[in-house]
């Protein structure tokens, strides 16, 4: 389901990542973490950020 895969937040998102939330506004910021924003809230899929995390271990 969709709403299961919606992180509200860069704080959320950090807790999931294993980030710091400076990392995680960074990382948004700079279009390496995929993320899209509403209003003054960032929002992101855990599925996408696996997805990314899992290209950089292969990538990096």
């Amino acid at each position: 389901m969709l709403s299961n895969d919606l992180i509200v937040g860069a704080k959320a998102a950090a807790a999931f990542s294993g980030l710091s939330e400076r990392q995680v506004y960074h990382m948004a910021e700079a279009g390496t973490l995929p993320c899209f924003k509403r209003g003054k809230r960032l929002f992101f899929r855990k599925s996408e950020l696996e997805a990314a995390f899992r290209s950089e271990a292969v990538n990096g």
